[in-house]
């Protein structure tokens, strides 16, 4: 593992155009005049020399005079593209401002917009028709790589299938690794695994760039998935492979089957659930109440759904908690209602947290055994609301109302994003409860103002906590990502939360502090890699002293 150090210019012996269309590279206008003459670049640049922040300056106006937020978001990109110390020094100056158009909401549509905003390529295209040459494939990528960020595309945020234009969630993914947890950049690689779409919109789009056939399934999908995973492991034995949007039905099962060949997370089901889980014991803690007496009605029951319920389980046991006991106070519904042991079509990684029927006498079941949310809320009476749907609106009024009856500090999280999917909008929230309810979000959402009295909306942004996984892994050289890091990270985020130490406050630290955090929590989740027997054991003076070695800052 390299040290990440500043770039130097002429450490790849390139020269004059060759140089200043490298992003990694390129400085720009702020190449000195000796590295003019002695690099080939006299007469390529304008002649005034400039310092790093002079370039940032002029950048962020040509960023505030974008139309739009698509615009932004393409502008960042094509800097990302041209000179990355600039495109990330930017970011950091502007991190509140910039995140939301670099990743949620904005990168969902610049997903769906992709075929027609591409400019130039950046990571890897492995396509089902390229099935048996993958090893091949993959040896045109850079030769050191030490975080892989992979989708297919199926499941885009709460958007659904958008095929080859999944490819901006790992793309933006990545920008925040280095953001976030100074990764270098030029250690990361962006994968799309196109498989194939059934967005038949997509398909007949004549500027569609992925591979126009229905999604491949079954047998094939399996196949080729291995070859890929078999191909990254035979050229990059230690790098950390991230799982990322596939669909529900594939991710837990690729996770399970994958985590003890390579150092793999999926962060849709582990990195969202740590985040929730901080942000949700802030609130309890906020409210002063015991963890232990919470209930929790979780609305969806895919990667995400799953991933909380299973992490918030994991959590209650910790603290002492029986397990059968614990499991008995999740309520998940899905599309067929609350699950119970009545139903049949209960999968068999949810049916724990199935309830007996004999226990849900009076709750309103029909004849096809569905017992629907406002029913669950009105019986069980939870304390904590959280959904991970993508249908915008299922928190209804009546719903968020009736929760408010029975608690008196209502927590409810509408997690879907991108924003037009949110389960209901935090304004809404809070005028139901009468100013009682504690929100938190998957995309951002300005403050509300109530009855005189501000309330912070925290966004569960999952960049609070994959990038400081990214940064311990490398500083510790981990071979696998455990469950017991992920519970120092949603620990350590907890511990960081404003609302801990002052009553009302956010329920998660701001935006601005990103790389002060991650490092916080990137030391937390190297220990317990430590304590769970997969990294170096080192003291925590040699800790901080490799965290200093591989953390990257944009400059020349």
């Amino acid at each position: 593992m390299c040290k990440q150090s500043s770039q130097g210019a002429s450490l790849l012996g390139k020269r004059g155009r060759q140089l200043i269309e490298d992003p990694l590279l390129n400085r720009g206008t702020a190449f000195s005049d000796s590295h003019r003459r002695e690099l080939g670049l006299r007469g390529l640049l304008p002649p005034h020399v400039e310092t790093l922040e002079m370039q940032a300056e002029r950048a962020y106006e040509a960023y505030r005079g974008q139309a739009t937020d698509l615009d932004k978001h393409v502008f960042l990109r094509q800097l990302q593209d041209e000179n990355e110390t600039l495109y990330y020094r930017l970011l950091l100056n502007h991190v509140q401002e910039m995140m939301p158009i670099v990743y949620t909401p904005i990168v969902g549509l610049a997903c769906q917009k992709f075929s027609h905003i591409y400019r130039r390529p950046r990571g890897m295209f492995l396509s089902f028709p390229d099935r048996g040459s993958l090893d091949g494939i993959l040896s045109n990528a850079p030769d050191e790589v030490d975080i892989i960020v992979v989708t297919d595309g199926e499941r885009i945020l709460g958007l659904g299938d958008q095929g080859v234009g999944g490819m901006g969630i790992p793309i933006g993914k990545l920008s925040l690794y280095s953001l976030c947890g100074g990764i270098h950049p030029r250690r990361t690689l962006p994968v799309m695994l196109d498989l194939g779409t059934d967005n038949h919109e997509l398909l007949s789009d004549p500027q569609y760039i992925g591979w126009r056939h229905e999604r491949i399934k079954g047998d094939q999908y399996d196949s080729f998935i291995a070859e890929f995973v078999q191909a990254v492991k035979m050229r990059y034995p230690n790098v950390l492979l991230q799982w990322e949007d596939f669909a529900s039905a594939d991710a837990e099962r690729l996770l399970k089957y994958y985590r003890n060949e390579l150092c793999t997370f999926n962060d849709d089901i582990q990195g969202t659930a740590a985040v929730t889980t901080g942000a949700i014991l802030a609130a309890i803690a906020a409210t002063n109440r015991s963890f232990e007496e919470q209930r929790f009605v979780i609305l969806g029951t895919g990667s995400a759904g799953t991933g909380i319920t299973r992490q918030l389980l994991r959590t209650m046991v910790a603290s002492g908690m029986d397990e059968s006991a614990a499991r008995s106070r999740f309520y998940l519904i899905d599309r067929g209602g609350l699950l119970h042991q009545g139903r049949a079509d209960v999968k068999p990684i949810h049916q724990p947290f199935s309830h007996a029927l004999s226990d849900l006498q009076n709750w309103g079941c029909d004849e096809q055994q569905h017992i629907g949310l406002e029913e669950v809320v009105r019986h069980a009476k939870p304390t904590v609301m959280i959904g991970a749907t993508g249908q915008a609106g299922v928190f209804s009024e009546s719903v968020v109302r009736e929760m408010a009856l029975h608690t008196h500090v209502p927590v409810i999280f509408p997690l879907s994003n991108p924003t037009s999917r949110a389960e209901a909008k935090p304004a809404d929230i809070i005028a139901w409860t009468k100013g009682k309810a504690i929100v938190a979000t998957g995309s951002p959402f300005e403050a509300v103002t109530y009855q005189g009295v501000s309330h912070v909306i925290s966004q569960c942004n999952n960049s609070y906590v994959f990038p400081a996984i990214g940064l311990a892994v490398l500083t510790v050289k981990a071979k696998r990502v455990t469950e017991g890091m992920f519970m120092a990270a949603a620990l350590a985020l907890r511990d960081a939360a404003p609302a801990m130490n002052s009553p009302g406050g956010p329920l998660l630290p701001p935006l601005s502090d990103i790389r002060e955090l991650t490092r916080q929590i990137a030391v937390a989740v190297s220990q317990a890699a430590q304590v769970d027997g997969v990294a170096e054991v080192m003291s925590a003076e040699e800790l901080e002293r490799r965290l200093d070695e591989n953390t990257w800052n944009p400059r020349y």
